[in-house]
This record gives C-alpha cells, sequence and structure tokens, in this order.
C-alpha cells in the first residue's frame, strides 16, 4: 500500500520556507506536514533529485533536511525505499479512537461531545408516539430494516434533494455509528484497506478498525479536499471503501463542492471503490449555503449513512443506510448479523418530529448561529494567536493552534475544569497536534465562560517545562 508524494505537490505544500539555513526550514516544514497529518504516515517522500529541482536548492540542502527529519523521527530511510513519512512514539496519538463520556466534575464544562440538547417538541412527539404504541403491541416488535412510515419519510428526504430513493432502500440503524458498522461489513471484508479523511470522525475510526479494515488517510482541511491528492491516494492505495464526509465534514467544517464530488466520484469507479458517506451534519447549513446534490448522485454506488442525533437530538438513537439496490441485500444482511431493529417508540417519537422538520431545524440553525457567533468572537478576542475558522455549517470549530501542543493542552484543561478533545483523537494515522476540535452546541454563555478556562489552560501549557525543550521533542 505504497503512497508517494510528487516533487512538485510536495513543493505547494511546503510553500515559503527559512533558508537561514534552507536544509533546516525544509525539515521544519515537512515536520509540520506530517505531525498535522498533511502528509500521512508510511507516505514516500520526493527523490532527493525530483525535490532539489522543484525547490531550487542544492542536493546538499535536501540531503541535510531528510537527514534532520530521520534523526527526529518524521521519517525513516529505507533501502530500496528512499525516504519515508513517520512519526514520533507519542502519547498524545491515542490508540483507542473512540470518546468515552465523561463524568463532568462540579462546574466543569464539557467541550468533548458534538450534539446539542433536544429541540422544542420532543416531549410531545413522546406523547404522541405514545400514543399510537397500542397500534404495533399486538406484533413482536421486531423491525429490523425500520417502520415503513419512517422509511418512507426518510425516502422522501432523498427525493426531495433530488437524489430518486424507493423505501424499499432505507434501512433504519440505531444511530449513524450503527449504520457505518453496517455498511462496512456490508462492502468490506478484513484486511481490506479503506481511504478515510485525516483529519476524520473518532468513532468511525474505531468502527473501521475493529470491523478489521486497514485505514489510509488522506489530507481534507477546512476548505475541503485536494480533489488531486484524493484521487492520488485513491489510484495508490486501491481501497475496497472509502469513508467521506462530504457535508459540514467532522471535524473541518469543509463542504465539498458539487465538482469536487464529481471528481473523486469518478476516481472511485475507475478502482472500483464503494464509498460509504456519512451525512450526519448534512441539515445544518448555517449560513444558506446552496448545497450540492448528495455524493450519491454522482457515485450511485455509494452507501449513504445518515442521523437524527445532529440535527434533531442524540437521545434517539436512530440513524440509517441508503443503500444503492444491488446492495440492498448485502446491507440487510449485515444488518441482522449486528441487532434486529431500532425501538419502535424511538422512531415513532422521530416520525413526529420529521413531519415538522422545518420548524424543528429552523429553530435548531438559529441557536447554533448564536452559538458559534458568541463563541468564536471570544476565541479571536481572548486568543488571537489561535487560528479560528468559522465553518458555514455543521456543530464544530477546528482550531489551530500555534504550537503542536494539544494533548498536552488537553491534559492542562482538566486542571482548570475544562474538558477536551486532543487533535490527535481525530487522527487516522497520527498527528494534529496544532489542532483542536471545539464544538459550538452549547449554550452562548457557557461558550463564553469555556474562553478563559481556554486561556488560562493555554498560558500554563506554554510554560509547562516540557514544551520549553528544542523543536525535535515536539509530539505529533
Amino acid at each position: 500500500m505504497e503512497r508517494q508524494l510528487s516533487a512538485s505537490r510536495a513543493a505547494t505544500l511546503l510553500g515559503a520556507f527559512d533558508t537561514s539555513p534552507a536544509y533546516r526550514g525544509i525539515a521544519e516544514g515537512f515536520r509540520r506536514l506530517i505531525a498535522d497529518g498533511r502528509v500521512p504516515v508510511g507516505t514516500r517522500l520526493p527523490s532527493e533529485r525530483d525535490l532539489t529541482t522543484a525547490l531550487g536548492v542544492s542536493r546538499t540542502t535536501v540531503t541535510r533536511a531528510y537527514a534532520t527529519l530521520v534523526e527526529l523521527s518524521y521519517a525513516s530511510a529505507r533501502q530500496g525505499s528512499g525516504t519515508v513519512a513517520t512519526l514520533p512514539a507519542s502519547r498524545g496519538h491515542r490508540g483507542d479512537h473512540l470518546l468515552s463520556p465523561a463524568d463532568v466534575p462540579g462546574d466543569a464544562i464539557d467541550l468533548t461531545c458534538a450534539s446539542s440538547t433536544a429541540p422544542a417538541g420532543v416531549a410531545q412527539a413522546y406523547e404522541a408516539a405514545v400514543a399510537e404504541l397500542p397500534t404495533y403491541l399486538s406484533g413482536t416488535g421486531y423491525y429490523p430494516t425500520g417502520l415503513p412510515a419512517l422509511r418512507e419519510a426518510i425516502a422522501r428526504g432523498y427525493e426531495a434533494r433530488d437524489l430518486p430513493t424507493s423505501p424499499d432502500q432505507v434501512i433504519v440503524t440505531a444511530g449513524a455509528q450503527a449504520g457505518v458498522a453496517i455498511a462496512v461489513r456490508a462492502v468490506t471484508s478484513t484486511g481490506d484497506r479503506v481511504l478515510v479523511e485525516a483529519p476524520t470522525y473518532p468513532n468511525a475510526i474505531a468502527t473501521l478498525q475493529r470491523a478489521g479494515t486497514r485505514l489510509a488517510g488522506v489530507d481534507v482541511d477546512g476548505s475541503g479536499w485536494d480533489v488531486e491528492s484524493v484521487v492520488a491516494a485513491i489510484r495508490q492505495v486501491g481501497p475496497r471503501a472509502a469513508y467521506l464526509i462530504p457535508d459540514f465534514h467532522n471535524p473541518t467544517g469543509a463542504l465539498a463542492p458539487a465538482e469536487a464530488r464529481e471528481q473523486v466520484a469518478a476516481g472511485l469507479r475507475t478502482a472500483r471503490t464503494t464509498a460509504i458517506v456519512d451525512e450526519s451534519l448534512q441539515a445544518l447549513n448555517l449560513d444558506g449555503l446552496e448545497m450540492p446534490p448528495p455524493f450519491a448522485a454522482f457515485s450511485p454506488d455509494t452507501v449513504t449513512v445518515g442521523s437524527a442525533s445532529k440535527a434533531f437530538w442524540g437521545g434517539f438513537r436512530i440513524g440509517w443506510v441508503r443503500a444503492p439496490e444491488p446492495r440492498t441485500a448485502a446491507v440487510i444482511a449485515s444488518r441482522l448479523s449486528l441487532d434486529l431493529g431500532a425501538p419502535v417508540l424511538e422512531q415513532l417519537a422521530l416520525l413526529q418530529l420529521m413531519n415538522n422538520a422545518d420548524s424543528v431545524l429552523t429553530e435548531r440553525r438559529d441557536a447554533l448561529r448564536l452559538s458559534r457567533s458568541a463563541f468564536t468572537d471570544a476565541l479571536h478576542r481572548e486568543l488571537p494567536e489561535w487560528r479560528v475558522p468559522v465553518p458555514a455549517g455543521g456543530l464544530c470549530l477546528w482550531v489551530e493552534l500555534p504550537e503542536a501542543v494539544s494533548s498536552t493542552l488537553t491534559a492542562v484543561a482538566e486542571q482548570h475544569d475544562l474538558l477536551l478533545a486532543s487533535g490527535p483523537s481525530f487522527a487516522p494515522e497520527g498527528g494534529f497536534e496544532r489542532y483542536l476540535r471545539l464544538p459550538f452546541t452549547q449554550a452562548p454563555d457557557v461558550l463564553r465562560a469555556a474562553v478563559p478556562k481556554l486561556r488560562a489552560a493555554w498560558d500554563q501549557t506554554l510554560t509547562t517545562a516540557a514544551l520549553r525543550s528544542p523543536t525535535r521533542t515536539l509530539v505529533a
């Protein structure tokens, strides 16, 4: 599964680098790219000769830069394989990517969970569901593909987005994570390669790994996919499946435009790779952007996963899979190998809300916009040295720190009654110590109160003795 970084792409990623001396500037540029996950672990770096030409420097300069990377453990020199990107051993890269629920002490603020409280109308939806429940009590209660009425409602949602869908293509699941697990089992086998964005959703990383697949990351940032890199990775890796989040990506918030979807879909077709697309955040378009067509409109073989947790409420634990007709039987069989269906009462309650979805989602988006504005304003004011892009949708900020110390900051923040999810939690292959995911799902006053805690934790992090050591000790 060899991946290679071309010299021209390396020059673009490095951009302007410190030339005093040049070898150190090149080494530092590569170190950051590898630590941030933009050059995935295992990628073969350009040959010294090619990089010399692309950067317009001497061969000696490139040789010394690569030797420095090897010394810092950000590369290894392999006989016959050239120089390959690696990462130093680090406690910051968690072996288990699941974000475990935390017991929040006292008045601590928990910023590890990107979910909102229930919208207005949930209690009434449950009341209506309970009133309807007796209709179903004469049966077994098992609906492995979901209640027909809910599947019809979900299919209508796809139809409204110009993606023709039959209710028979919809399988209701116990949340999006269960949907991903079902999809992975349906389209892959143990040992298959799966392409994932880097960074990506931690629980999906865990689900894919526990299905026995081998992950290969491809760079994504707040501006979205670098299509050339994604298509090159598909060609080089030859994955059986690709897990993608094109709609308000978690954690970066990026929205893939229609042209990018079309090009990536073409690359997947050529490689005979099946896309597993997570649309959990698709409905959270906060800035009123014109949404591109669903990815499945460009790639008909796509298995699409949706969820009520982000748009409505996590307590429903209801998600769904939209399978292309040739794969429906395999997806249903995969579902039956995991469980026999989602709870009837929750399906009925969700159906009540979905029948009033426009009103519920308008309220949800309005609240998120207020929280996003309050949080970003406070962060820009109190932590101006942080880079805080404002996404057009979704639930999170993907903040870039001035130093690669995300794991240390996360540990220090607990001392200030603040729970954070470090960048490495979102790394399928390591890195992202320069990043931090900050959800804006809580009330504006809570998020404003979190910022002074962040400031205090950041200041303490910068004074930690271990972080004042030379550059070579910076963790990945």
